[in-house]
């Protein structure tokens, strides 16, 4: 029997790890660099029309619902940001692939929809269990199982009368690999992640998606992504392996003891699981067929195994059963709808706004102000060494002093002013009817605060910092697109960054950028 490491040559001798396209190596390499722009990322992409035509396609779904149309690649990249955009190119690059040569008994179709149906789940998840950007596990759910295919093209018959023998057990089949084989599809799919200069975030969960305890690692974000992927792969077989109810109890236990996660978190992630499946695929350009939802399918096995044993009046009452559940999970579900409708715009953690709510709103007010000839400030603020605060205090710290700057900044503007968690430790503030004079003695009055303000945490004391920049929108000039505005106030705000810390900059547009600090 050869080694791991033996197979793994083979697999690369064999010519049957698919091919990154250009733009995808690319983006892998320089999204790592932090010297990198959105310039950089743009011109990238833009080298690709049809790459390009498809992400805009995708952004303007109700994938990410922005209430406006995006039109150009650069207000996408400055929209969605580095991973969600990299998360795009490599799933296209993937899913549009050339179909390579593999077995008879492996459906390269299937195998693709069912990898779409985890990488929708493992979203659904992560937004009930963790903060943390859904876009990586969206990445490592759609390439979760690609050894499968890199298995079935170097091993070609061999992995057809493995997948037979395994019929659709997924603990099997990985015996199989490394009985028959020598090596399982979850280490060549992270050795593949490897090869092509993925980044740790992607590669390790590739790697222990199948055993989340195989991690050794103490990285909190990369522990709760390896399980993320672990529960969304049961979700993707309670729907594609034709034996739900062989996943179904283990997704619900597991997700209980991993994360603590209530009935209801559960009941939901089930019951949206194949309608957001459905949705992804027509923006994605798969043409799969309509998939019956979790609770049809499990109704469906239940009812299977009992007609074994059960009379013609046994097998009609529980149907009758079966159908009022149905009903009452229904109801329940248009329930929770409306429920989350109440929550949609609010971000988990601080309880402010999210970032898609200051999308919509930055664009009214963008509207209004033209429409008044007014004046609109846009501040971006970033805590400082808010990641080494992290690592060095934990994230619970982290996330405490992420609610408790929420809640001191809330106290300070104004009721029409908007306050929203524009993405990890970054907040956003819009001012209407507020010119540059205003706004620097607002945003000078916010750094003091959080500067002066005492956060205690466990016991522990910190002193916190941030950096702000400001970018303004006169109504009377020339009109300006909200990607260009959000840009602006970024570069101010590295440029506070770049002077020192704990400051406010103002973005001028004759000179790109300049300091006015109060």
């Amino acid at each position: 029997m050869p080694t791991k490491e033996q197979v793994l040559q083979r697999v690369i001798d064999s010519g049957a790890l698919p091919t990154l396209s250009t733009v995808a190596s690319k983006l892998i390499n320089i999204t790592g660099k932090e010297e990198t722009t959105i310039y950089d990322i743009t011109k990238l992409i833009a080298q690709d029309v049809s790459l390009s035509t498809k992400i805009l396609k995708v952004v303007n779904s109700s994938f990410y619902n922005f209430p406006n149309e995006v039109g150009t690649i650069q207000q996408a990249v400055a929209i969605l940001g580095t991973n969600a955009v990299r998360s795009l190119v490599l799933s296209f690059s993937f899913l549009n692939m050339e179909r390579p040569q593999h077995g008879q008994g492996f459906n390269y179709e299937r195998f693709w929809e069912e990898s779409l149906a985890a990488a929708v789940a493992s979203k659904l998840i992560m937004a009930r269990v963790s903060d943390q950007d859904p876009e990586e596990v969206f990445t490592v759910s759609l390439l979760q199982n690609l050894g499968k295919l890199i298995l079935a093209c170097a091993y070609r018959d061999t992995y057809d009368l493995l997948l037979e023998e395994a019929a659709g057990s997924e603990k099997r089949l990985l015996e199989l690999e490394d009985e028959r084989i020598g090596a399982n599809h979850a280490y060549i799919g992270g050795e593949a992640a490897k090869h092509w200069n993925f980044p740790d975030s992607l590669a390790i969960p590739i790697a222990c998606h199948h055993d989340p305890d195989s991690y050794s690692g103490d990285d909190p974000e990369l522990k709760t992504e390896i399980r993320v992927v672990h529960l969304a792969a049961l979700v993707a077989n309670i729907l594609y392996s034709g034996n739900p109810i062989d996943y179904h109890a283990p997704f619900r236990e597991r997700a209980k003891k991993m994360f603590k996660l209530e009935t209801r978190s559960i009941d939901e992630i089930l019951e949206q699981a194949n309608i957001e499946v459905a949705k992804a695929a027509d923006y994605f350009g798969l043409n799969i067929e309509g998939t019956a939802s979790i609770p049809e399918l499990l109704q469906k096995a239940n009812i299977e195994l009992s007609l074994l044993n059960m009379s013609y009046e046994q097998m009609n009452r529980e149907l009758v059963e079966a159908k009022m559940q149905l009903e009452k999970l229904t109801t329940e579900l248009e329930e929770k709808n409306n429920y989350l409708e109440g929550i949609a715009n609010l971000d988990g953690l601080t309880e402010i706004y999210n970032h898609r709510f200051f999308q919509e709103f930055l664009d009214k007010e963008i509207s209004r102000t033209v429409r008044l000839e007014n004046q609109l400030s846009l501040i971006l603020t970033d805590i400082d060494n808010f990641k080494k605060f992290n690592d060095f205090y934990g994230h619970q710290a982290g996330d405490y002093v992420l609610r408790e700057v929420a809640r001191l900044c809330g106290g300070l503007i104004r009721e029409y002013d908007l306050l929203a968690r524009y993405g990890g430790e970054e907040f956003v503030f819009v001012f209407p009817e507020t010119g540059e004079t205003d706004a620097l003695t607002i945003a000078e009055k916010i750094r003091t605060a959080i500067e002066q303000h005492p956060f205690s945490y466990a016991g522990d004391d910190y002193r916190v910092t941030s950096s702000f920049g400001l970018a303004v929108f006169d109504g009377k000039a020339k009109p300006i697109k909200k990607s260009e505005l959000i840009e602006r106030a970024d570069k101010a705000m590295y440029a506070a960054k770049k002077k020192g810390r704990n400051r406010v900059e103002a973005y001028a547009e004759k000179s790109g950028w300049f300091g006015k600090s109060k």
